[in-house]
């Protein structure tokens, strides 16, 4: 889509529209503080997740006049904690009642359903709005680069979390669980979430909100060892201690560890950091001690298994007879070279096969580039930044995953957000943003309108979580997740068959199809 070409000389006859807010009372002398002439600053954040309600809620609160906008490519918010966090962790969900007290804010608007780089552009954005901070986050994954990857059977981890926990864009992803064994190449907690779901007892699952559909094909499933594959050794897993535990006290199960591949680790460990050693330790126990008399009764009746596979890379996917599904992995034999973080693995020329009816991909998430006016590095998968100001770009910046890379956990994403937020208002402080009024959503709303894009209000949102909720309550569920695009924009009222609105491209005028955008995603 060409860049279109917005005139806002006349931003003052735009600042009327724009109500002052009502609930905050202003800092004596806090707008003394900024230099900037503009003293209700537009600011728009591009991603409802963790990075982006955290950026949002830090700039509000330390901004007592900004007025921050939300906009969100799903229909409903909270990005990871809702399409990414283990429906057996409900804890963690937890965060959700802080992102929405910011969202009631009358200072801050969340904006469903727009696709920012399709239905609006960044340039776009950031005419309208004093700064734009970009906060979408990593949605792809890591390919694996190798033969036979492309088969069915084949899954990225990303996509069946997505799968079990509701994302639309997931649901026809209908995993094969028939087989005995299932393979996850990758050693971090997104690894074990996806062993521990395939192997938990589903009536375990059934209070949880994981997905109706993912549960009834969890029940049905024959997966019965799953192998949990990393390039590495046990001192270099990505999955935290807590994970780990999990797994070693699920119902029903068993792990299995070669005792050989902790030899000499005992002495290694005692200089690490407490949190490496204390995971390690736990690790060693698991390999190399006798269980108690209470926890061997309990694995001689365990009927599923899990195992941590080290030192093994992936080669090749290996193919069934007629070629047409997964039957395995060939994998090269490795051993470490380097010490500390510089240690890597280098195959030693072996090779071995491991049989599996089901391949899973989590060898890593990755950003995507938004717009062709944002810089973006494709090596590293990040938005090139200093201090989330985005380099060479005044006025835009970003936070999370796609500032850092897909690396830690929910706090760290918090941290990371604020610390971009503080360089805006730093910014904004020095003067160094547009002073004078923007229009902010004023105007991107005239230009999703005639782009025929409706957006989803978080009063919107509201409603359809009260949907899930009462339908959950009748199966004890915390909620059931809605998952169908056409239904939710039918609870709301959006109309879902329309004429198709015409875009512009250069001049052209083009017919867009027979439903309306909003089910066009």
């Amino acid at each position: 889509m060409a860049p279109r070409c917005w005139h806002w000389w006349r931003w003052s006859a735009w600042s009327g529209l724009r109500p002052s807010p009502s609930r905050s009372t202003p800092t004596p002398g806090f707008c003394q503080k900024f230099s900037t002439q503009e003293k209700t600053p537009q600011i728009c954040v591009v991603g409802s997740g963790p990075a982006g309600f955290y950026t949002a809620q830090h700039l509000l609160k330390h901004h007592t006049h900004a007025h921050v906008d939300i906009y969100e490519k799903q229909l409903v918010p909270f990005g990871l904690v809702r399409f990414g966090v283990a429906p057996d962790h409900p804890e963690v969900k937890n965060v959700i009642n802080t992102f929405t007290q910011t969202a009631r804010s009358d200072r801050c608007a969340f904006q469903g359903n727009v696709v920012v780089g399709r239905d609006v552009s960044v340039p776009e954005l950031r005419e309208a709005y004093h700064a734009v901070v970009l906060s979408y986050g990593a949605e792809d994954h890591q390919p694996l680069g190798i033969p036979g990857e492309e088969l069915p059977g084949v899954v990225s981890a990303r996509a069946f979390v997505g799968w079990y926990n509701g994302l639309p864009e997931n649901q026809e992803l209908a995993p094969d669980l028939s087989c005995d064994t299932a393979v996850i190449l990758g050693q971090g907690n997104v690894a074990l979430d996806v062993a521990r779901i395939l192997l938990t007892p589903p009536e375990h699952l059934e209070k949880t909100d994981i997905t109706e559909a993912a549960l009834g094909a969890l029940r049905q499933s024959r997966v019965k060892t799953v192998w949990i594959v990393g390039r590495r050794g046990p001192l270099q897993v990505a999955f935290t201690i807590k994970e780990l535990r999990e797994m070693i006290q699920l119902p029903g199960t068993r792990p299995i560890l070669d005792p050989s591949d902790f030899l000499g680790l005992q002495d290694r460990i005692k200089d690490v950091p407490r949190p490496r050693r204390r995971l390690t330790e736990l690790l060693l126990r698991t390999a190399t001690e006798k269980p108690g008399v209470e926890e061997a009764a309990r694995q001689a009746l365990a009927s599923r298994a899990w195992g941590l596979r080290f030192f093994r890379s992936p080669q090749q996917v290996l193919p069934t007879p007629d070629g047409q599904r997964v039957a395995g992995i060939r994998l090269a034999v490795t051993s470490l070279e380097g010490v500390g973080e510089s240690t890597r693995a280098v195959p030693t020329g072996d090779v071995e096969d491991l049989p599996c009816g089901l391949l899973l991909s989590s060898v890593g998430y990755k950003s995507r580039p938004i717009d062709p006016s944002v810089p973006f590095d494709p090596k590293l998968g990040v938005i090139p930044n200093t201090e989330g100001r985005v380099v060479n770009v005044p006025g835009l910046y970003c936070s999370g995953w796609v500032k850092r890379g897909p690396t830690g956990v929910i706090t760290t994403t918090m941290t990371d957000s604020f610390l971009t937020s503080q360089a805006l208002l730093e910014d904004l402080k020095a003067g160094l943003l547009p002073s004078g009024p923007r229009p902010g959503y004023v105007a991107i709303q005239a230009l999703l309108s005639n782009r025929g894009v409706r957006p989803v209000s978080f009063s919107d949102w509201e409603k359809l979580d009260a949907e899930e909720v009462s339908r959950g309550q009748g199966t004890g569920k915390p909620r059931e997740k809605l998952v169908d695009r056409r239904e939710m924009l039918r609870l709301l009222g959006h109309r879902t068959w329309a004429p198709a609105p015409t875009v512009q491209d250069k001049s052209r005028t083009v017919w867009v199809g027979l439903f309306s955008r909003s089910l066009c995603y």
